[in-house]
């Protein structure tokens, strides 16, 4: 018997048979299972130090590296980073990443696999985007569902990208057009690291997912805010040739103009926050956790005491907002969807989560794009 969908809930119906009863609530999303991957290969900082950096200009900087990576500890707070294994790609890490949400759900009831990632199923001997088939259809292809009507995409949308997904199958829920579906964020930064660029060190690889339902519980995602500001910021992070003046062929690497992107970030992030609890009829006062993208520990606690700030106070609570960046580095998409599932899976020390507890996940990234979205834990 197929599922039609319904403009405002779900209902069932064979072939022609008249719709007599329609579910007028509005359901809401919850987040029912959390799964991630963590690359084996842990790379600590002294694996740059018989690297040579160079800046933009193709110069050589002129201070040791040692002292290069401990000024960047410094800054990032990042002390370890995880690279995927050569026999690994982006795929895999995604499928695993599902594979452990999906241990209790069954795989062929999902509507929808909205997979977010930037540059594809990048192969360590074959380093070039790789787009066809999306990195959606690989999961599910690799899930071995048959389920015709479980759709698969991919969202490119910078380091947001996983939030992006979630707002968007909220979206879907909401219309009736879905009752459960699966977003993953899955990135492989590692292979477009140029290793002579100081950037470089900041970069990670992981995947995690989370699976979405439709609920009429008093919880789960309660709203959401996001902005692109592409008219003067489209280019603070694209893809160029190594920093090397000697380097050779045309293979590119991910370039980012780093202060440009600190302050932007710092300066607009709060102001979405606050606009996406606001929207929620919520103060900064009623979140237990803010779960904010994983990219520089220096920016997200600028970006936190900023947004105190918008609430007139300089109090923060000690253990509001988790952080792996010192451990994990910047896995892009894939940052906030494994720190969601560490926590929910009581991996990370004095955090923890109870019903009813309001959490604001936020991410910042290439585009320029920002989301926040703000969530009631069931």
């Amino acid at each position: 018997m197929p599922r039609r969908r319904s403009a405002v809930g779900f209902f069932f119906r064979k072939p022609n048979e008249q719709t007599t009863k329609i579910d007028l609530i509005m359901p809401r999303s919850i987040i029912t299972a959390t799964g991630s991957y963590l690359p084996t290969s842990k790379i600590t900082n002294e694996h740059f130090l018989d690297h040579d950096f160079y800046g933009a200009d193709g110069k050589k900087l002129d201070r040791p590296t040692a002292e290069i990576i401990r000024k960047f500890a410094e800054i990032t707070r990042i002390g370890e980073r995880r690279y995927l294994t050569d026999d690994l790609s982006t795929s895999d890490m995604a499928f695993m990443a599902a594979e452990n949400a999906l241990e209790d759900v069954d795989r062929e009831s999902l509507d929808y696999i909205i997979v977010s990632q930037n540059f594809g199923d990048v192969r360590a001997d074959n380093i070039q985007s790789d787009m066809v088939p999306t990195i959606a259809a690989r999961v599910k292809h690799k899930l071995g569902i048959k389920n015709p009507y479980t759709v698969a995409y991919d969202v490119p949308f910078g380091c947001p990208g996983w939030l992006h997904g979630m707002i968007i199958g909220d979206y879907y829920i909401r219309s009736g057009d879905a009752k459960r579906l699966l977003v993953i964020g899955a990135e492989n930064l590692s292979r477009f690291s140029d290793p002579h660029d100081i950037d470089s060190m900041i970069y990670s690889d992981g995947a995690g997912a989370a699976v979405l339902e439709a609920t009429q519980e008093d919880a789960g995602i309660l709203s959401h805010v996001t902005r692109s500001d592409t008219y003067e910021n489209a280019y603070m992070l694209w893809l160029d040739k190594s920093h090397h003046p000697n380097s050779h062929g045309k293979r590119l690497f991910l370039k980012m103009q780093g202060h440009k992107v600190f302050k932007y970030a710092v300066r607009t992030v709060p102001e979405v926050v606050k606009q996406s609890l606001d929207k929620a009829g919520l103060t900064l006062f009623d979140v237990k956790k803010l779960l904010i993208h994983q990219a520089n520990q220096k920016m997200d606690e600028a970006i936190l005491k900023r947004l105190f700030k918008l609430y007139g106070s300089k109090d923060i609570p000690e253990h509001i907002m988790p952080m792996t960046i010192s451990w994990l580095g910047n896995s892009s998409v894939a940052t906030l969807p494994t720190l969601l599932d560490l926590l929910q899976k009581g991996k990370l020390n004095n955090h923890k989560l109870h019903a009813g507890d309001i959490v604001v996940f936020a991410s910042v990234g290439a585009g320029m794009n920002i989301n926040s979205m703000v969530y009631k834990m069931n």
